[in-house]
């Protein structure tokens, strides 16, 4: 792979090692360092002969000289170079059981007594925070067959409902409603009745289908029952079944990726923007992929993530996509460790997660 990359086995030696420093220290890597760290592998090379090489790597791109530093840094260009090592050639270091036994018993004892998708979401975000000293971001949208549970609705103040929809995955929606007209408790109680009793069950998205067809229908008394019943589903959700749930931990450990002020001010804003983060993991993150993703141009999509690095894979639950997991840190995150975090607990939703139509 290498080869590919018009540099030789020793120089890729050489740039693994300068790579594997700078995530660990941050420090520029001059060659006397090289020398030390990779001892055995270069024990025929001076310094100055590695010195020769790294100003061939500089040449190709791959290596940086910060500011008057002696030392040098990796390029993105070099970064996914070694990312494409991680997971090629004959011996890939990356896929879920590649995570260290340790990571993978901390992560399955994590989820003792977790259930639902709303609970796995927000542990599975708290633990890729953990792991990986980044932002970690798990977001999932309810499957077409989810199947409503239950319905509540609850008068807040004239023309203002909490309406709370419960499907059998566990996801629970809560929006408060602003309506066209006032409804009175009794009223509310009596459509959250007449929907739990005819549509517990139902696929999420049949329920309005399935509530025109039966406006058609009525013209009595029932019909007024029917108006509010309809109004109230449409606003509860009013995307149909596939509105994001999108939780987000860790923005703090970006506070050390070495930004300046004002860029960092962006780049938690964007965090913030949950919208934003689904755009971009919507952008870069295709379902039919059947591995971790890394993206080192997030620039391309959010320029206030210029400098910082996605990994992140799709969620399947019987066989279906149901949204992303990812990782959003510095380039000097350790790749290897966060990409098999990644690849681990994307396959968590299957064995943890109830399927819509069990």
């Amino acid at each position: 792979m290498a080869e590919a990359w018009g540099i030789t086995a020793r120089q890729r030696a050489i740039l693994t090692a300068i790579i594997e420093h700078y995530i660990e220290t941050g420090e520029p890597v001059g060659s006397g360092t090289i020398a030390k760290l990779r001892k055995r592998e270069t024990s025929a090379m001076s310094p100055a002969t590695i010195r020769n090489e790294m100003a061939e790597l500089a040449d190709v791109g791959l290596l940086e000289q910060p500011h008057t530093s002696a030392g040098r840094i990796p390029t993105a260009q070099a970064f996914r170079m070694y990312v494409e090592e991680l997971s090629g050639g004959e011996h890939p270091r990356i896929g879920a059981k590649r995570l260290p036994a340790r990571s993978r018993q901390q992560i399955d004892s994590s989820f003792v007594g977790i259930s639902g998708t709303q609970a796995v979401l927000e542990r599975t975000s708290h633990l890729l925070a953990t792991l990986s000293s980044g932002v970690g971001v798990a977001v999932a949208t309810a499957a077409e067959g989810d199947l409503l549970e239950h319905v509540h609705f609850s008068r807040l103040a004239p023309s203002s409902v909490l309406a709370v929809v419960v499907t059998r995955s566990g996801v629970v929606r809560d929006r408060v409603l602003s309506l066209d007209r006032d409804l009175t408790s009794i009223e509310l109680e009596t459509a959250a009745n007449f929907l739990n009793e005819h549509f517990r069950g139902w696929n999420v998205e049949q329920v309005r289908s399935e509530l025109a067809r039966m406006m058609e229908r009525e013209r009595n008394e029932y019909q007024r029952i029917l108006n509010a019943v309809q109004q109230l589903w449409t606003k509860a959700l009013p995307g149909g079944s596939s509105i994001p749930f999108v939780y987000v931990e860790g923005v703090a450990n970006l506070v050390d990726a070495n930004v300046d002020g004002e860029r960092l001010r962006e780049m938690l804003a964007a965090l913030e923007a949950k919208q934003r983060l689904v755009d971009l993991l919507n952008a870069y993150i295709d379902a039919r992929q059947q591995s971790v993703r890394v993206v080192f141009e997030l620039e391309r999509q959010a320029p206030e993530m210029a400098g910082l690095v996605l990994i992140a894979a799709p969620t399947m639950i019987g066989g279906e996509n149901r949204g992303t997991i990812g990782v959003i840190g510095s380039k000097r995150m350790d790749y290897e460790n966060t990409m098999n975090a990644v690849s681990y607990l994307s396959r968590v939703f299957d064995r943890i997660v109830p399927h819509p139509n069990e």
